[in-house]
């Protein structure tokens, strides 16, 4: 006796199959999205300054030399001009390269804000001048070394246009 399957069977067994198949799929893909030792996590995402300032610190020594290397390779990232001579000349006439160096004479400390730093930089004009991925600190060498060459090449040109107080 022939068995005959009525289309409203066919048509069950095939949704049953569909949604059988489907199902499995799901399962097998939630699968592949639980993490497993394999899996390892990724990095959080850096901004471009970010990538910058790290590329910047790539072996630069703690010292007068390596700041201004620093500082060299963040200003030509920047776009900022200036070179080691016209950084280092600035330098040793302002500060002898003492970060610490502080000014409690000049017309700017009578006025209560006082030269600081490598290059003898006031707060508001490291504030307004301040390059950004740098140390939000006046003193530290690379913050000011930026900023100060920053300052110089909008009134400038360049750090290296300078050869006195400025």
């Amino acid at each position: 006796m022939a068995t005959t399957v009525t289309p409203t069977r066919n048509a069950r067994l095939r949704k049953f199959s569909v949604t059988g198949i489907a199902t499995a799929g799901a399962a097998a893909a939630a699968l592949t999205l639980i993490p497993t030792s394999a899996h390892a996590a990724e990095p959080a995402k850096t901004t471009e300054v970010t990538k910058a300032v790290q590329a910047a610190k790539k072996d630069h020594p703690d010292n007068l030399d390596g700041w201004i290397r620093e500082a060299l390779d963040i200003m030509k990232d920047k776009g900022i001009p200036g070179s080691y001579e016209g950084l280092h000349r600035n330098i040793m006439r302002e500060s002898s390269g003492n970060p610490n160096a502080q000014n409690g004479w000049d017309v700017n400390a009578q006025n209560g804000t006082p030269s600081k730093g490598l290059l003898q930089v006031i707060q508001p004009t490291f504030e307004a001048y301040h390059v950004e991925g740098t140390a939000n600190s006046l003193t530290d060498p690379v913050a000011n070394i930026t900023a100060a060459a920053n300052y110089a090449a909008d009134k400038y040109g360049s750090i290296d246009n300078v050869d006195s107080a400025y």
